[in-house]
């Protein structure tokens, strides 16, 4: 990434190479890659050096966008601060449903549109959608069984010890994953549960999945 610097200030940025006019002058987009550092910059085109202390999670967190600044001889690109993202459901209110109406002149001016009530949830917040991941990973895990539970309910063969005290397991450790998410006080404390130390095998506060023994 590069931009052009004018008076001291930054007033474009190029994501790419590009062909360009400056002043009087028209410049092919190779010169990015041919001239050097010092000769670019002789004509106001300086490359961009990225600070990435304020970016953060993607997951977790909402990046404000880049802002260009020129100083020292050097443009940088920057982040604002970032917001962290809904960790709790966002619910529709009472206002949400009085603004849920077809508007006048429609032929069901002033019926509701949607089914949706109050307190029912209109965003999923971060621990709905990381209890749910969780729910998928075990449903995964136990679907290749499934058939050995079903065929002894219809009267088959019982389900091997191993097979019945994995699902067991399976099932507490996905409950006790959503309750850890669940507790999580803030974003942060949720995206901790993910973080891996520096042991060997590395371990996770959120812990992993039994496997068949």
């Amino acid at each position: 990434m590069w931009a052009l610097v004018e008076s001291n200030n930054v007033t474009q940025v190029y994501t790419r190479p590009k062909a360009l006019t400056i002043g009087d002058v028209n410049y092919p987009s190779n010169i990015f890659m041919l001239w050097s550092s010092s000769e670019l910059e002789a004509i106001g085109i300086y490359a961009v050096v990225i600070d990435n202390s304020n970016f953060k999670d993607q997951e977790y967190y909402i990046n404000a966008n880049q802002t260009f600044a020129f100083a020292d001889g050097t443009v940088t690109a920057s982040y604002g601060t970032a917001t962290a993202k809904n960790i709790a459901d966002t619910l529709y209110t009472a206002q949400d449903v009085t603004d849920d109406v077809y508007p006048d002149g429609h032929a069901n001016a002033g019926d509701r549109i949607n089914t949706w009530s109050e307190g029912d949830v209109k965003t999923p917040g971060l621990k709905t959608n990381h209890k749910a991941i969780i729910n998928q990973q075990a449903g995964g895990i136990l679907e290749p069984t499934d058939w050995m539970v079903i065929r002894a309910q219809e009267g088959g063969t019982a389900v091997p010890s191993n097979i019945t005290t994995h699902r067991a397991a399976v099932r507490t450790k996905a409950n006790e994953m959503c309750v850890a998410i669940d507790d999580a006080a803030d974003v942060d404390a949720l995206a901790a549960l993910y973080e891996y130390n520096d042991a060997e095998p590395p371990v996770r506060p959120l812990g992993e999945f039994p496997t068949v023994e």
